[in-house]
């Protein structure tokens, strides 16, 4: 949270920074905070998985965390494309656990740490809007792949009277256009709203405690804190809500792409 003249920047903390720089025939490769902290997700995904692959019979806790997990997965895939949607664990697993291992590690209070402060980067359109378009890929290649050119009955309807065909063919295609867009936007305007009421509430504790005059603080101070906190159980409790979300709608628009309708 950078703080220049007593003003405090609440969108400092989505500043893409090179921490290494890197420039190569024109283009900045530079590896940036950004990066670092995606990094740190795959680690932290890689080291939950790891402890919890050892297949024991009688299962610890984190083995068991991790079969919960992969069988909360396994169900919503189940349920909403049915056997077929075994296929498609591995993907969905992995796409709702970066999103909300990325989600809950932007939440931790690393700011306690001069010159530190955390990174979210599902707070990004890029990011969103790359797994976004990753889902949207899988859906088209599954659907050509399984139905051939068959897929456009998607975009229309069973029982459509003739005369309609055009106008909802027209309807439905653009409805099945905006669903990337729509899925990057959800998680991007969530995790980026409410990072900054959190870090406008923080100034306000920040400046009413160092104010000059007392009852700055009981006034201002203490009630940004008391709402502070109850932002942060609530944008704990949105983490985890985008990640179902993103993954939710990813295993309904790959059940189109399977099933049709």
């Amino acid at each position: 949270m950078a703080a220049e003249g007593g003003k405090i920047d609440p969108m400092h903390q989505f500043t893409v920074e090179p921490l290494v720089p890197l420039h190569v025939g024109g283009y900045d490769l530079s590896f940036t905070n950004s990066a670092l902290f995606m990094v740190v997700v795959l680690g932290l995904i890689w080291v939950f998985m790891l402890g919890g692959m050892k297949r024991e019979l009688v299962p610890g806790r984190w083995q068991v965390a991790v079969e919960s997990v992969t069988g909360f997965i396994s169900n919503m895939l189940a349920q909403n494309i049915g056997p077929q949607g075994k296929a498609y664990v591995p993907y969905v697993f992995s796409l709702f656990m970066f999103i909300i291992v990325a989600n809950m590690l932007g939440m931790m209070p690393l700011g306690i740490i001069p010159g530190v402060h955390a990174f979210t980067v599902t707070s990004h359109l890029t990011v969103t809007g790359v797994l976004a378009v990753i889902s949207f890929s899988i859906v088209l290649v599954v659907g050509f792949w399984k139905h051939g050119f068959h897929f456009f009955s998607l975009f229309v309807p069973h029982g459509t009277p003739t005369i309609m065909v055009p106008l909802l063919f027209v309807i439905e295609l653009f409805s099945f256009l905006i669903r990337p867009f729509s899925l990057a936007l959800r998680l991007f305007v969530a995790m980026t709203a409410g990072h900054i009421l959190m870090k406008v509430l923080a100034g306000f504790v920040i400046n009413g405690l160092n104010a000059e005059a007392l009852w700055v603080a009981p006034v201002v101070a203490l009630p940004s804190f008391i709402l502070m906190i109850g932002i942060t159980l609530l944008e704990l409790l949105v983490c985890a809500i985008q990640a179902y979300v993103f993954a939710l709608l990813t295993s309904l628009y790959i059940n189109d792409a399977v099933n049709l309708h």
